[in-house]
């Protein structure tokens, strides 16, 4: 692949797809249930699972790279035959994706063999219509539990708080400024924190960066789904160095009240 920045944006997405995997201590049943949860959601096989996690250990992040020409995928499918798989996927939450490219096929809104599976799940995903998306905003059973990990630097959560006014700002005025804090999910040890006078990601990646050069790198992060998080900058930061990326749930409820 000539594009090395797409190469490594593909390297980020596969990072992010065997993360629930590299957990630790997994027993073959729990990593079976996992991987069979994989392949439903992103459209994968097992056989393209396997692949992945054996160039990950093999070579890191470089490994998952991927080689030669690739594929392309922002070709593979038209905006409209996109819509028609969108309608479906609405229609019925539940219908997988070869469910959708069986009717689009029947329906003669495709050609037999001229939609890949991998390809339609890319696209829904961006669309913001995978199935684990779907299924994020209509399970309202999920009940809130307490969780805490057994040993330092296995979670390490994040968060940004709002701060004092303080004159920091032109002629001695006041402006407002904010709190990012690292802090270990086990022994609640603070690893990095700083207030900032301004409100983008750029705060949270100076405390990150701080917090990893003072206490090493951790297994997992979880963070929400603020934007200064959910940021290209993190996802491949996180891929490069190891470091699973989680996120919490959205809450639809709340956003729709804004």
């Amino acid at each position: 692949m000539n594009n090395q920045k797409r190469a490594e944006e593909i390297a980020v997405e596969r990072v992010q797809l065997l993360s629930p995997l590299l957990v630790e201590g997994l027993n073959p049943a729990k990593l079976r249930e996992i991987k069979a949860h994989l392949c439903q959601t992103h459209g994968v096989s097992d056989r393209t699972l396997r692949r992945y996690l054996e160039k990950y250990r093999q070579s890191g992040f470089a490994g998952l790279k991927p080689q030669g020409k690739g594929r392309k995928t922002t070709e593979a499918i038209t905006p409209e035959l996109l819509e028609q798989a969108i309608l479906l996927r609405r229609e019925v939450p539940s219908r997988s994706v070869a469910q959708i490219i069986q009717i689009l096929e029947w329906e003669g809104k495709a050609h037999v063999g001229e939609l890949k599976r991998s390809t339609l799940q890319e696209h829904l995903a961006k669309r913001g219509y995978s199935t684990r998306q779907m299924r994020m905003y209509a399970d309202s059973s999920s009940a809130a539990r307490r969780f805490q990990c057994q040993h330092r630097h296995q979670l390490v959560q994040s968060d940004i708080k709002f701060g004092p006014y303080l004159p920091i700002g032109p002629n001695g005025s006041k402006k407002q400024v904010y709190l990012v804090c690292f802090i270990d999910d086990a022994t609640r040890y603070v690893l990095h924190a700083a207030f900032y006078p301004t409100l983008d990601q750029i705060i949270v990646e100076d405390c990150f960066r701080m917090a990893i050069q003072k206490c090493g790198l951790m297994e997992a992060v979880y963070f929400d789904n603020g934007s200064q998080y959910r940021t290209k900058w993190m996802k491949r930061t996180c891929s490069k160095l190891g470091i699973r990326l989680l996120y919490a749930r959205p809450y639809p409820q709340r956003q729709k009240a804004r």
